[in-house]
């Protein structure tokens, strides 16, 4: 078993910066339009949440690996939301 430290929410906050950023570019062309690009960026947010995931389950702490399962979880939904958006805005 590994030794406890102290957590690190570094990742989980990296990946909530990288799905606000994807909202951001996903509102400059119109939020309800939705956005590929910032579906993507969003959803690359998964990448340091899953690394998070992991020191959290390294760690052994349980707050580091709730706020970045909910990370992903967040970065995978927001993306497709918008990736899907934008497919149903190519269809009207």
């Amino acid at each position: 078993m590994g030794t406890p430290v102290p957590d690190s929410k570094t990742p989980a906050f990296a990946a909530l910066g990288l799905v606000a950023l994807g909202l951001v570019i996903a509102a400059l062309g119109g939020l309800t339009r939705g956005s590929i690009l910032g579906g993507i960026i969003a959803a690359a947010g998964a990448i340091p949440a899953c690394y998070g995931m992991w020191k959290g389950i390294q760690q052994e702490t349980q707050g580091t690996l709730a706020v970045s399962v909910g990370a992903v979880l967040l970065s995978l939904a927001v993306g497709a939301v918008l990736i899907v958006l934008r497919f149903v805005d190519w269809l009207r």
